[in-house]
């Protein structure tokens, strides 16, 4: 069973990613903000397969959240989530993949098709199993 870190500073936008990721059998874990994320990154026993997270939130953004969590957890896969335009947050000074970008808001399909995508995906530079 694969584990989901959902990052969100909208209750709403967590509890709706948590249900539709449990209902499909994923293990979810969840914080409010990037400090709480890295918390339970550094406590949680297991693997994390992959970080879902907000872009735009108080404190730490979800870019900055996510190059600190890929040195702790190296093989853990993102995906970026924003209610904004892809051009609102480049201009803003974050890039991110296009390939690792999730629409706000979402339908089920596109956020489990999006989990799926990314757990399947196979960097070039990857280390070999």
């Amino acid at each position: 069973m694969e584990t989901i870190l959902v990052v969100d500073d909208e209750a709403q936008v967590r509890s709706l990613a948590r249900d539709i990721l449990l209902g499909a059998g994923y293990r979810v874990l969840e914080a409010e903000d990037g400090e709480h994320a890295l918390r339970i990154a550094e406590e949680h026993p297991g693997a994390i397969h992959v970080l879902l997270t907000d872009i735009m939130m108080p404190g730490m953004n979800g870019k900055e959240l996510a190059d600190r969590l890929a040195v702790m957890r190296p093989d853990t896969k993102m995906i970026f989530m924003s209610g904004r335009a892809a051009e609102v947050i480049s201009d803003a000074g974050v890039l991110i993949p296009v390939d690792a970008f999730l629409a706000k808001p979402f339908t089920v399909d596109r956020l489990l098709n999006k989990v799926r995508e990314r757990l399947e995906y196979r960097s070039p530079f990857s280390r070999p199993r």
